[in-house]
């Protein structure tokens, strides 16, 4: 059987792309980069590291999509090497509250320390460290 290599991008539908690009930008630290498909249209992305998010705005998602994209239906855990204790100023700061943590959960990988936030659209943020 073919084997999966690693992971590309995902999608989030959002309902406001304006305020979701911010928040990922000021808050997460994520890139906005605007870019053109094949088939002409403008779409934003959200990188970070060797990855990105896709937005699709919820009243005009791209195709092909989820059976039923909706805003605020996803749970994303994303690695730092900062320590928590700095995200925890930072998002004071931003005025983002931190909904749980820091809490002891098991990544990918081995056991991390995470703290969980939520987005404009309602999605749950975690930001996690390596134990």
């Amino acid at each position: 059987m073919p084997q999966l290599s690693g992971l590309d991008h995902i999608v989030l539908t959002v309902a406001d792309l304006e305020r979701t690009v911010a928040f990922y930008r000021d808050v997460l630290g994520m890139v906005p980069e605007q870019f053109h498909p094949a088939d002409g249209t403008i779409r934003w992305a959200l990188k970070f590291g060797a990855q990105k998010i896709n937005l699709h705005p919820a009243d005009g998602p791209f195709d092909p999509k989820a059976a039923v994209p909706q805003p605020g239906s996803a749970d994303l855990c994303f690695l730092s090497d900062a320590p928590l204790d700095e995200w925890q100023v930072h998002f004071d700061k931003a005025g983002v509250a931190i909904e749980e943590g820091p809490v002891a959960r098991t990544g990918a990988t081995g056991p991390i320390m995470s703290l969980y936030i939520r987005d404009p659209d309602g999605n749950l943020i975690e930001v996690a460290q390596r134990a």
